[in-house]
Formats: C-alpha cells, sequence, structure tokens
C-alpha cells in the first residue's frame, strides 16, 4: 500500500535519481517535476530515466520567464551581490523553482514534496521555507537529512554504486565528482576535488565559458539600453543584430559572455547554515547586464538615492536571496524599494568583451541630466564660481580642525 504521492524536484542527475529509487523502495508514489529554468539538459531524456526509474509521471515546466523578468532583472536593478562577488545565480532560481513545485504538487494530489538538497548545503533552506510560505501544510522529505538515507548513502561513491547496481544512468563519474547545478543565469561546480579550496579547477570542468586564453583575439562590441533600470534592448554586430524580449535579450547575452570567456568566479563563501564553501561558477550574461547597469547608475543615478540603495536595498535583497527568505515579508519590503531607485536610469552602455574581461565604452542617457559635461569641466569655469569652494571647504574643515586641535594637546599628533 502507498505511503501516498511525493513530489520530487527531479534533475535527471545522480542525487535525485537515487531519491527516487530510495522513495520507491520506502513505499512512495513519485511524481518527477523538473522545472525548464534554462538548463541545458534533454528533457526527454530524464523524463524516460524517471519513468524507468519507477516515477509515476513526469512534469516539465517552463519558468524562464518568470526567472528572467521576476527574478533576474530586479536583482540587476538593486545590483545584487553576495560577499562583493557572488552573483547568485543559485539563490535566484530557488523561488521560481519552489513555486512551480508546490503548483505541480497540489494539480497531482501530493501531500509531500521532495528534494536532492545536502544536509549541509543552503538549498534545503532555501527550497524548504519557500515551500512552506507557498504552502503551510505541506510535508517535506528531505532524504539527505533522513538517517534512513545518509547512514546508507555516505558519500556520491556510494551513490554511484546504487546508481549501477540498480541500472540507472548517471552523467556523473568517480574520475569527475563535482557536483553541478545549472540554469539560465549560471552553473554551480561544487563538491568532490573542488573541496579541497586550493585545487585549481580542471579546464574541462567549465562548461558554459570559453577559457579566456582560448577566446578571440578581437574584442566584441555590443550596446545594452536600459529603462528604469531594466535592460530593454541588446544591440550586437554593430547594430545589425537587435533583441528586445527579455529571455532572448538574456540568451544572448549569455552567448555574448560564453563565446568571450566572461563570467567565471572561484571562491570560499559562507553558507547561511554557517560553515564556509568553495564553490566555482559560470555567470556570463548576468555578469554583462550588472556590470552595464552599475556603470549607467554612475551617469543616471542620484548620490544620495545611490548611497541609501547600495547600503540598504543591495545588501538586504542579496542576503535574503542567498538566505532563501524570498517569500518573506521583509524581501517583500526590500524588493518593494527597488523601482523607486531606478526611474532616473535610463540611457545605453557601450561595452566589449574580450578574453574573459568586461570593458566599458561609453554611456549616454537623452533622458537624464544629472551630469552636465561644462559643469564638470576643469577647463571651464561654469555651473559655480570657484570662490564658493572655499567656503565649502572652510565649513568642512571645522570639525576636522577638532579634531586635529584635540591630538595635539593629548600630545598625540596625528600622522599616519
Amino acid at each position: 500500500m502507498s505511503k501516498g504521492k511525493v513530489c520530487l524536484a527531479y534533475s535527471g542527475g545522480l542525487d535525485t535519481s537515487v531519491i527516487l529509487a530510495w522513495l520507491l523502495e520506502e513505499g512512495y508514489e513519485v511524481i518527477a517535476f523538473l522545472a525548464n529554468i534554462g538548463q541545458e539538459e534533454d528533457f526527454e531524456a530524464a523524463e524516460k530515466k524517471a519513468l524507468a526509474i519507477g516515477a509515476t509521471k513526469f512534469v516539465v515546466v517552463d519558468v524562464r520567464q518568470q526567472f528572467v523578468e521576476k527574478v533576474c532583472f530586479p536583482a540587476i536593478q538593486a545590483n545584487a551581490i553576495y560577499e562583493n562577488v557572488y552573483l547568485l545565480g543559485t539563490s535566484l532560481a530557488r523561488p521560481v523553482i519552489a513555486e512551480a513545485q508546490i503548483k505541480v504538487a497540489e494539480e497531482n494530489g501530493c501531500f509531500a514534496v521532495s528534494h536532492g538538497c545536502t544536509g549541509k548545503g543552503n538549498d534545503q533552506v532555501r527550497f524548504e521555507l519557500s515551500f512552506y510560505a507557498l504552502k503551510p501544510d505541506v510535508t517535506v522529505i528531505a532524504p539527505w537529512r533522513d538517517p534512513a538515507f545518509f547512514n546508507r548513502f555516505a558519500g556520491r561513491n556510494d551513490l554511484l554504486e546504487y546508481a549501477a547496481a540498480k541500472g540507472i544512468p548517471v552523467a556523473q563519474t568517480k574520475a569527475k565528482p563535482w557536483s553541478t547545478d545549472e540554469n539560465l543565469a549560471h552553473i554551480s561546480f561544487e563538491a568532490g576535488i573542488l573541496e579541497n579550496p586550493d585545487t585549481t579547477p580542471p579546464k574541462d570542468m567549465w562548461k558554459l565559458t570559453v577559457d579566456p586564453t582560448d577566446a578571440p583575439d578581437k574584442p566584441e562590441e555590443f550596446s545594452i539600453y536600459f529603462e528604469k533600470g531594466l535592460p530593454v534592448k541588446l544591440i550586437l554586430d554593430g547594430g545589425k543584430k537587435v533583441i528586445t524580449d527579455p529571455v532572448e535579450l538574456f540568451l544572448e547575452a549569455n552567448a555574448l559572455a560564453r563565446r568571450n570567456g566572461v563570467g567565471r568566479i572561484d571562491i570560499v563563501e559562507n553558507r547561511f547554515i554557517g560553515i564556509k564553501s568553495r564553490g566555482c561558477y559560470e555567470t556570463p550574461g548576468l555578469t554583462i547586464l550588472r556590470s552595464t547597469h552599475v556603470d549607467l547608475e554612475g551617469l543616471t543615478l542620484d548620490r544620495e538615492v545611490r548611497a541609501l540603495r547600495d547600503q540598504f536595498v543591495t545588501v538586504s535583497y542579496a542576503r535574503q536571496l542567498y538566505n532563501g527568505m524570498y517569500f518573506t515579508p521583509e524581501c517583500e519590503y526590500v524588493r518593494s524599494m527597488i523601482p523607486a531607485s531606478q526611474t532616473t536610469v535610463n540611457g545605453v552602455v557601450r561595452a566589449s568583451c574580450y578574453k574573459g574581461t568586461l570593458t566599458i565604452l561609453g554611456r549616454s542617457s537623452e533622458t537624464e541630466k544629472l551630469y552636465d559635461e561644462t559643469e564638470s569641466s576643469m577647463d571651464e569655469l561654469t555651473g559655480f564660481s570657484p570662490e564658493d569652494t572655499s567656503g565649502f571647504i572652510a565649513v568642512q574643515a571645522i570639525r576636522i580642525k577638532k579634531y586635529g586641535e584635540a591630538a595635539r594637546e593629548k600630545g598625540t599628533p596625528l600622522t599616519l
């Protein structure tokens, strides 16, 4: 007798294929759910594998448009970044996948949802907090936190041996034991030999981007137009190619960065759960779109608005995404602040990609006039009189003079 229906987030990879077989052994009926979030994957092969293992049903949901428009683009507007380097590629995808999985679970009468996240990672938190927000009465089955599972499968070698015994084909091998997660924004590489932070990733590990040393010898120029901080047009090939559809624009930005080796990072980060982890990431298109957006803000965004956004919205939104707090009142509040900061971010940025680097070539805006070329010129007396600066400096110096005087009176004059 079945214990009930479970909707499993199924990727077709090693972990979730073994988990699918294990859930069946445990007496559950399994609906295999796969989100098409832009990963380069053979969905037909994944369906064939899931049904061959024993899933009752296989469901693919295309969430690429929601992913780009509802999550990636706001992250670009906010310049979201974690620990000054990670563009949150995995984190961005989780609320979109969770929402689609809960919908599939409800449509198929599943009392529970399940996932293949490890017991030491961030994704278990991201998924489950989203699940509980979207469907508070849902049951979550997390095999990697179940002693019956993790005592049986201590690591990936055990999973590989189980898969071989069950005749489950997997792409991962003992020679390449790292774990990957891919979506439209990026791919991550973790575990296996990468757990030693001093191990250089092998050249054949990287999947999305050309090795920068093998990239074309000529820079590739392009232009990106923004309206209210959102990328609305990408121009390539000297104006011959113009892309405006959000998903297509993101795909073209990816292709541009990929062929020029742009978007690789190798970092050690602080997981929300409290431990450090080493991750290698390829985030091609998002790197281009965020970097050009940052540049345009220099021309179009008021100084104080930018300072407040950078100090609060950018940091808070990145942390909330990373920690899996998307469906929370505080994240809803922070998201509401993003559009208000972007009303003036309108214009175009010209840039080029070359052997792993992104170079800004220029920027302009027809509507925003915060920058005045004549006023900013060092060669023209326009905008204000140089004498006015004397008063400005005098006012700024009041407290600094007192600071210097106090230091001298104490016998500790200021020094380097």
